[in-house]
């Protein structure tokens, strides 16, 4: 028996935040893109002449916010926030969104979502992700530096150093580095990250070799803290 598709609307003003959810979108086989607009006054009209089971909608927009907009419609459809001001969280799950993504916005991340929606909407049909792992290779994360926003593809990450309020982000092009703290970084990275020491995560698929206390990548040695290390050698033993 084949199963529905989630039939998706995608809002946000920003080309770029679109682009990422148009993407991840057309990435899991079980979701449908029906459309994607920059604004709520689109998005009320696409609702009007298509149905809509889940939307992806940006709150901080012009004209109206999400979170107003929601509160216009009579019998919304599923919600996912997407938004890159924490703020806004506690909001968002009063208007009973399904859940709330803080940009940028891993691949990873984005599917524990659809996840949330697939088993509040298809438990019946026993509904379930089946996602190709180059996926995961073809995506990639956001972050602000310099006054820009940089798109960053993970496979030229090498790994993640913490530097307090800050984390630079070593590639395999130049260093990059970002206000954010590491664990709500770690919270958005696929699983071919791992967390090795308090203050550092490395690209497992990144490591030329490694010992009980130190991880080699490139010309950086990077060490294995005591309380990291018995879970960083059950994943690289498994590799």
């Amino acid at each position: 028996m084949s199963t529905k598709k989630i039939t998706c609307l995608a809002v946000d003003d920003e080309p770029p935040a679109l682009s990422i959810i148009q993407k991840y979108i057309e990435a899991v086989p079980s979701l449908e893109l029906a459309a994607t607009c920059s604004n709520a006054v689109e998005a009320w009209q696409i609702l009007q002449s298509k149905t809509i089971d889940l939307i992806f909608l940006d709150i901080q927009m012009p004209q109206l916010l999400g979170t107003d907009f929601i509160r216009t419609l009579k019998n919304p459809p599923k919600i996912i926030f997407t938004t890159a001001f924490r703020k806004y969280a506690v909001e968002g799950f009063d208007l009973d969104a399904v859940d709330y993504l803080l940009k940028p916005i891993s691949f990873e991340r984005f599917l524990k979502a659809v996840n949330k929606v697939m088993n509040t909407t298809l438990s019946a049909q026993s509904a379930s992700l089946h996602i190709e792992k180059e996926n995961l290779h073809d995506s990639f994360i956001h972050f602000r530096a310099d006054r820009k926003t940089l798109k960053i593809p993970l496979d030229d990450i090498l790994f993640i150093e913490s530097l307090k309020d800050y984390i630079k982000v070593v590639t395999k092009v130049k260093p990059i580095i970002t206000k954010q703290s590491i664990s709500s970084l770690e919270e958005n990275l696929p699983n071919d990250f791992i967390r090795i020491h308090r203050s550092f995560i490395v690209s497992t698929n990144k490591i030329e070799s490694y010992t009980n206390d130190i991880i080699q990548i490139g010309k950086y040695e990077l060490p294995i803290s005591r309380s990291y290390r018995h879970e960083v050698e059950k994943i690289l033993g498994q590799k």
